[in-house]
């Protein structure tokens, strides 16, 4: 069985989840990431020094913040 892939504009589409680059600020240089399911949402925040936020979009909520 073959999985569905799609290059986008912003990302990619595998299967069932679709990455895709938000955003990002070269002068600051950091950047967003989307990852989306039917079933989920999540916003991935890289800074500079690479500390991760990972937010919930579908409940509205910040997970714990990661150091690299």
């Amino acid at each position: 069985m073959k999985i569905h892939y799609k290059e986008t504009q912003y990302g990619f589409e595998y299967g069932a989840v679709e990455v895709m680059r938000s955003c990002s600020d070269k002068k600051r240089k950091w950047i967003i990431l989307n990852i989306k399911t039917k079933k989920q949402h999540f916003q991935i925040y890289v800074t500079k020094t690479g500390k991760v936020r990972i937010w919930n979009m579908k409940k509205g909520r910040t997970g714990k913040e990661v150091k690299a």
